[in-house]
């Protein structure tokens, strides 16, 4: 089920865009404590952010410059201050979208399944996943370099099918424990890390260095 952190002071459109996404089968969280939106972010892992531009304490753009800092999330502006120089303030700031204020809440559903089917599941149906030649077969579970084969194990391949679903995205070590317990795998934070350790170590054998990339405190990413 995919995630949705709603940043948004005003109360009853940030509930009545929470009731109408769990309506669509999503998981809604609206954010609390705008004096530390990142401890939310980091907390639920969305797969989409909606964001006002006023705010308490900090603005809009500063928190989705935050969230680009460390992640690629899509991040969908809802405004009434849609003028030009605000929405072209969004896009540099690293937004994907913006709706503006007063919106039809079935165009606003429209706009997020899009962006949630463009970022997640394209890259779920393709039957190869690739990055700097490497070949992740999802068909046989198998990975290739330079026409030699990679074994790995069970563990192992779900973490890299993960980081390469994500790619240019930071997953969190909860979003990883959660794939591997997905296959009957009961894994915990040092068993975690173990499988990571032993990933990098063949991928670097095999020539693939710095194909995996740590972002202390918060997960691990693939970046293009």
């Amino acid at each position: 089920m995919y995630r949705i952190l709603i940043i948004e002071d005003d109360r009853g459109i940030a509930e009545a865009i929470k009731f109408q996404a769990e309506q669509w089968e999503l998981q809604a969280f609206c954010l609390t404590d705008f004096r530390n939106a990142m401890a939310e972010f980091a907390r639920i892992d969305p797969h989409l952010v909606l964001i006002d531009i006023g705010l308490p304490f900090f603005n809009g753009y500063h928190w989705c410059g935050e969230i680009r800092r460390v992640s690629q999330v899509p991040i969908l502006f809802v405004s009434s201050a849609s003028d030009n120089m605000n929405i072209v303030m969004a896009m540099n700031m690293g937004a994907d979208d913006f709706i503006a204020k007063p919106f039809d809440q079935s165009v606003l559903m429209a706009k997020i399944q899009a962006m949630l089917r463009r970022t997640y599941d394209f890259g779920a149906s393709l039957p190869v996943l690739e990055h700097r030649g490497a070949l992740l077969h999802t068909g046989d579970h198998s990975l290739s370099y330079r026409q030699e084969n990679i074994p790995l194990t069970k563990n192992e391949y779900r973490i890299l099918l993960t980081l390469l679903r994500n790619k240019n995205r930071v997953v969190s070590r909860e979003k990883l424990m959660e794939a591997l317990w997905e296959t009957d795998s009961f894994v915990d934070e040092n068993t975690l890390t173990v499988n990571v350790g032993r990933l990098r170590k063949k991928l670097e054998s095999a020539g693939l260095h710095d194909f995996i990339t740590t972002r202390f405190g918060v997960g691990y990413l693939i970046e293009a």
